[in-house]
């Protein structure tokens, strides 16, 4: 038996929302013109979920259920899904561990039973644990090989001083070696329960064989554990410019990374308005920042804005390329450029063309199984799936005096974190 809710919400929304007994959510949607079928699973035990002094334990369980289960040895599962046609992956954030099958519809019955499972019944066998260490400790080390992922880690490091957004999602070396099994068997039991999960189907299944095969699959879960607990401490307001200088061997050209935090995904408006500001102030060619600085002046080579939303709070970033002897320059033009926007309300002319600009990505974003089952399994899991809908809706609506209000808000020029990197 199950309960299905809002199978259509007031905006249309074209999914319907269906929860298992046991507490699993399932979305689905079906798609008669593609012959494709589309399973995203969305857990909520990412490295926010670590327990202190657990960091890396999210990313790491990801590697090893892929190791199989009991009944699925340790390469048998891409074997079977490769067979099938299919092709899986997965991706491991701070709000979530992300796992994606795509195969063919009718291939799907003989797929999803082995992904279900590999995530339920995760065996994380000692001589494997052992074995994939070593890959994700490369994969750390790596990673401090990529000037960007550094710069980055550091300016979240900065900007998040206690709440765990701060902390790299691979973890670190020292750490990571001195887990055992046990630990991960213990997190995995913890969080890989139903409650935690949904499951996102769309293509071409109808909506009773869709649930027929996930009630079958996400059946038989593991009897829950208890990890030790974790804390998650709300960041306090900025109000101050910190700062990091970093010096690089090999470094080409100088970088320039600036961070403001900004709300999280139940302030979903606010949130949006940072999104058309990132747009008006570095991307393409006519935006504020990249016509001045680049293009005009040629202080940078590059500089773009980015905005991310996640559950609790969020992150705006300013980035440049850009020789050293510039930096300094650089950064006071872009505290008067924010401070310009708060003064001043942006143009309509502006305002509207990024209003196309990240209505046209929407849409764009929408287009395919996989981009649909990706955004519904994302809002889903931070809030609700139905909030995927209303981005477009929210755009349409801001006006220029919203966006100074926005910018007053949380893109301070006297209160941000910025890390500078420089060639040795």
């Amino acid at each position: 038996m199950v309960q299905k809710i809002n199978p259509y919400t007031p905006l249309g929304f074209p999914a319907k929302i269906i929860r298992l007994n046991h507490g699993l959510t399932l979305i689905h949607q079906q798609i008669d013109v593609t012959p494709v079928a589309v399973v995203d699973v969305w857990v909520k035990a990412g490295a926010i979920a670590e327990p202190n002094h657990w960091g890396g334990m999210a990313h790491f369980l990801e590697h090893m259920i892929f190791k199989g289960s009991k009944d699925i040895l340790p390469g048998v599962f891409d074997q079977i899904i490769e067979h099938h046609g299919g092709v899986t992956n997965a991706f491991t954030s701070h709000d979530y561990a992300h796992f994606f099958l795509t195969t063919a519809a009718t291939q799907l019955p003989q797929a999803l039973p082995y992904l279900g499972e590999i995530l339920l019944k995760a065996e994380i066998p000692d001589e494997e644990f052992i074995r994939e260490r070593e890959v994700v400790l490369e994969e750390i080390r790596s990673s401090f090989d990529d000037p960007d992922w550094l710069g980055f880690q550091t300016l979240c490091e900065t900007l998040y001083q206690h709440h765990p957004y701060g902390k790299p999602i691979l973890g670190h070396e020292a750490q990571l070696r001195q887990y055992s099994p046990h630990q991960m068997r213990c997190f995995h039991r913890t969080h890989y329960q139903p409650d935690n999960m949904t499951v996102v189907v769309v293509g071409n299944v109808p909506e009773d064989e869709a649930l027929s095969l996930v009630e079958k699959t996400f059946d038989g879960f593991s009897v829950p554990s208890e990890c030790p607990p974790t804390q998650i401490n709300q960041e306090p307001p900025l109000v101050e410019i910190r700062r990091n200088q970093m010096y690089l061997p090999n470094l080409a050209q100088g970088r320039l990374l600036m961070g403001w935090i900004g709300p999280g995904v139940t302030r979903l408006e606010d949130s949006v308005g940072l999104d058309l500001l990132s747009v008006i102030l570095g991307c393409g060619r006519t935006s504020r920042l990249v016509r001045e600085l680049r293009e005009e002046k040629q202080l940078v080579w590059d500089i773009e804005s980015s905005f991310s939303l996640q559950r609790d709070s969020s992150i705006f970033t300013i980035g440049a390329w850009l020789d050293p002897r510039q930096l300094d320059r650089v950064e006071k033009v872009i505290g008067d450029r924010l401070a310009q926007l708060q003064q001043k309300p942006v143009t309509e002319t502006e305002l509207s063309k990024a209003k196309r600009l990240l209505c046209h990505d929407y849409i764009f974003s929408t287009e395919t199984p996989s981009q649909l089952a990706g955004l519904y399994g994302y809002y889903h899991t931070l809030a609700s799936a139905e909030l995927s809908l209303t981005y477009p809706i929210i755009i349409e609506q801001y006006t220029a005096k919203d966006l100074q209000r926005i910018a007053c808000q949380y893109l301070s020029p006297e209160r941000y974190a910025i890390t500078i990197m420089q060639p040795c």
